[in-house]
């Protein structure tokens, strides 16, 4: 049981930091992935970005709950609620 949430976690991080560095292909000014975030930052849209790619795990979390995988889509639960978490403090420390 702990391994089926653990490797929901892992997916629910690996699909965040995807959706994250597709945003930021879709949405960045350049290729550069450090301009990009640099840039993010400074105009304070980091957090918006990091959210974007969390809705990768939507789509994970339902094919989980679909193939009746319980315990994985616990685990990519877990994950967005502490992407949610960390969103959440670097939105209130600018």
């Amino acid at each position: 049981m702990k391994k089926e949430i653990l490797i929901g976690f892992l997916v629910g991080v690996i699909a965040a930091v995807f959706g994250f560095v597709f945003a930021i292909q879709f949405f960045g000014q350049s290729d550069d992935w450090g301009i990009v975030i640099e840039q993010a930052i400074s105009e304070g849209f980091f957090t918006k970005l990091m959210s974007i790619g969390a809705l990768l795990n939507l789509g994970a979390f339902f094919l989980f709950l679909k193939k009746n995988k319980d315990h994985r889509a616990k685990g990519v639960l877990i994950s967005t609620v502490l992407i949610l978490i960390t969103t959440m403090i670097i939105k209130f420390m600018n």
